[in-house]
């Protein structure tokens, strides 16, 4: 059988204190993140860093001094591989922080693959995270001169095992909770002028959300969609996390929170979500503030990304789970050209 290859790409985060500030670094000078000329470009992710490097040490400081978001991609790549069985291989790409593109692409090629699966651990599609991590695979793999037959899944938003991992896991904190409560689904912001550009990520969260809800199957539940993770001055999509977190304490409402874009704990998921919005939950008053775990290796989520590997064509193109354009037409930005 055909040896294949599976590119898990993920975000990346600092694995030492020392690490944090060329973290940054990368990540600022992406031209999908800072849409700006190559020099100014550069410049200013050299200021961003220097300067958020403190902070962000601070946060890093209370998970032990790294991210943990590497060591959740392995398992998470551990247990697809034992879904899979011998003839498949995990390999991780991170975008910003080893292990690289690079790193993978030339692992990949010591492995001798005969055909490459990118599938990028993001359920909902954007310019600047899967599109961002795919662009730099190609280019990786030009280098290391790879030319097996590919291909790449863009986007899963509502597939069938991720829904199922991530309403498991709601339904357990539901149950927990008695009186007025508002599910939340978070999820990382963009600024707004990104989405108005035709990135369809926005979509792709509250397709997300409504799927869930429908596996749910509670009428009358109260639930909203928000956005978190808000930095710099320009206007972000909304409603924010922060707001509506406020905005249940004003209404006595207790709250289920769900990291609806993140696979993997975090930075975002354990010290924003369970620090410092669990904070501003008791500062409101609100009467519960209950949230809910990423999917991780949730036996359903990966057998969802078995069934996504099962079903790739590999025919050098890229397409959502579906097998075709999962985004309206108005979204320019859709991997998916046709």
């Amino acid at each position: 059988m055909a040896k294949t290859a599976i590119i898990l790409f993920n975000l990346g985060g600092p694995d030492s204190p020392a690490a944090i500030q060329p973290f940054l670094f990368n990540l600022f000078n992406d031209p999908a993140i800072i849409r700006l000329p190559s020099l100014p470009r550069w410049l200013l992710a050299q200021l961003i860093s220097r300067r958020r490097a403190k902070v962000a040490g601070e946060l890093y400081g209370k998970l032990g001094g790294r991210s943990p978001i590497l060591p959740q991609t392995e398992a998470q790549a551990a247990a697809l591989e034992a879904a899979l069985g011998p003839d498949y291989k995990c390999f991780i790409a991170m975008r910003y922080w080893h292990p690289f593109a690079s790193e993978a692409a030339a692992a990949v090629k010591k492995w001798g693959a005969d055909r490459i699966l990118l599938l990028p651990l993001y359920p909902q599609f954007s310019t600047t995270t899967s599109a961002s991590s795919l662009g730099e695979w190609q280019r990786a793999a030009k280098a290391a001169g790879l030319t097996q037959p590919s291909t790449s899944i863009g986007c899963y938003p509502t597939e069938p095992g991720f829904v199922a991992a991530q309403v498991a896991l709601l339904r357990e904190a539901l149950a927990k909770i008695s009186g007025p409560v508002r599910l939340l689904f978070s999820a990382h912001g963009l600024p707004k002028k990104i989405v108005d550009g035709g990135d369809p990520y926005q979509w792709q969260v509250e397709q997300s959300a409504a799927a869930m809800v429908a596996a749910l199957n509670m009428p009358g539940l109260d639930w909203q969609v928000c956005y978190q993770s808000r930095v710099g001055p320009l206007e972000w999509i909304g409603p924010s996390t922060d707001a509506e977190i406020a905005r249940a304490g004003a209404e006595g409402k207790a709250l289920v929170l769900a990291p609806i874009a993140f696979v993997s704990e975090h930075s975002e998921t354990l010290v924003e979500l369970d620090i410092e919005y669990a904070e501003l939950a008791h500062e409101n008053g609100v009467p519960g503030y209950h949230r809910v775990p990423t999917v991780g290796c949730r036996p359903e989520f990966i057998a969802g990304l078995a069934s996504l590997v099962h079903g790739a064509k590999y025919d050098n193109g890229t397409c959502s789970s579906v097998g075709q354009r999962l985004c309206p037409a108005g979204f320019a930005g859709c991997i998916c050209r046709a």
